[in-house]
């Protein structure tokens, strides 16, 4: 492969459990260099969560394990004048400083944006927080499923008998993470230019919002409040869950020639002259009439025979898969988005971590070390400051 993009690239990563350490694993993939400044003795929150109560007292839970591949660990007490002045030396050489305490928390160490742009002028500052670093909510407390609540995503999610429900993973961590990710290196790209750093503000409830897309636009163009519709399209029919011999499957006949081949793969063209189900805005209206007559059909052969027999003839269709099958497809195998690594206790056990789902000049980007113990690299930190600010030779071994 060649030379990754982020080749070169230094993040100090100050992050703890999902939001920032995802953000920092997508740069580690990239090419860049993460070292995480972690509390003495404690380390990333995430290094005690997951479901192996064994992995969590070892320091190395599964959440952890799935977002630090990669990076390298020390650890640094950020109250302690020894802690400030070796993070200082670090900072000075970072191209990236990123963090998601609350927000004003590292102002308060000491280390707010004047501070740190004095130390580093081209240095690209990203603080993650639930609201923002300004406004009415800035110091407000924020996890996951805060943010999925005041979002409006929760009330989308499920029926209108169910509503509001969680989305089944912290997906406002992930797309804080993604946008954190984005903007830092759209700042760095632009550093290239005019030498200068950039404070990033990253608000994971605009960003989770702005991920919303039709579910927010549509209310702001046309007025009409989103609704819970379960596993149906709102934007169009028929579009959702349907029922196969062995389990669900979805279908997702959203453009006219789409809905007339289904029709004729299932020999049901008899529905094409059925005005209720004539064009996209009647079946919509009539959705519930229409998935009852599809169903009649599709309960005759598997979720699997109708994935093959719809998708080859050009209507998107495919069984739902839980998370052991979903990890097991075969696409992901092709497409080589997992990656093998000894486990870090030097168990012998294997640990296998997820990519980023981007072909570089087709090939995957992969970790090349497993996720670090608390402080593993400890013993290098004044060589590796040295290095990120071009002293090396002034170090004594």
């Amino acid at each position: 492969m060649q030379e990754r993009p982020l080749s070169g690239i230094r993040v100090l990563d100050l992050t703890n459990v999902l939001a920032g350490p995802y953000c920092s694993y997508q740069l580690m993939l990239l090419g860049a260099e993460v070292v995480k400044v972690e509390t003495p003795g404690q380390g990333d929150l995430a290094r005690n969560l997951g479901p192996d109560p064994e992995l969590n007292r070892a320091g190395l839970g599964a959440s952890f394990l799935a977002q630090n591949a990669g990076k390298k660990s020390l650890e640094i007490d950020l109250k302690a004048p020894a802690g400030r002045a070796a993070f200082e030396d670090l900072v000075r050489g970072a191209d990236v400083l990123l963090e998601n305490f609350r927000a004003g928390v590292l102002d308060r160490l000491g280390f707010g944006w004047p501070r740190l742009r004095e130390l580093n002028p081209r240095l690209v500052y990203c603080a993650v927080s639930g609201f923002g670093q300004t406004g009415p909510m800035s110091q407000a407390p924020a996890y996951d499923q805060i943010i999925q609540g005041l979002s409006g995503m929760m009330s989308v999610t499920g029926t209108r008998e169910t509503a509001p429900l969680r989305v089944g993973f912290p997906v406002c961590d992930t797309v804080g993470g993604l946008a954190a990710a984005l903007h830092i290196c759209a700042a760095l790209a632009g550093r290239a230019s005019t030498g200068r750093g950039t404070f990033l503000d990253v608000s994971m409830l605009e960003a989770a919002v702005s991920a919303m897309g039709w579910a927010v636009s549509n209310y702001l163009v046309s007025g009409v409040p989103p609704e819970p519709m379960g596993t149906q399209n709102a934007t169009s029919a028929p579009s959702g869950t349907f029922e196969a011999a062995d389990g669900p499957l979805n279908i997702a006949a959203n453009r006219q020639e789409q809905f007339e081949t289904l029709c004729a793969i299932l020999d049901r063209r008899d529905l094409l002259d059925d005005p209720r189900f004539a064009d996209r805005e009647a079946r919509k209206l009539h959705r519930e009439e229409l998935d009852g007559e599809l169903n009649t059909v599709l309960r005759r052969r598997t979720a699997r025979e109708w994935e093959e027999t719809l998708g080859a003839a050009g209507v998107p269709a495919a069984r739902v898969a839980e998370v052991p099958q979903a990890v097991e497809l075969e696409q992901l195998r092709h497409r080589g988005f997992f990656t093998d690594l000894p486990f870090p206790d030097g168990s012998g056990r294997t640990l296998r971590v997820a990519g980023s789902g981007v072909l570089h000049d087709g090939e995957p980007l992969r970790p090349a070390a497993p996720p670090p113990l608390l402080g593993e690299q400890n013993g290098e930190r004044r060589e590796l400051a040295a290095r990120w600010n071009g002293t090396e030779t002034a170090v004594t071994p």
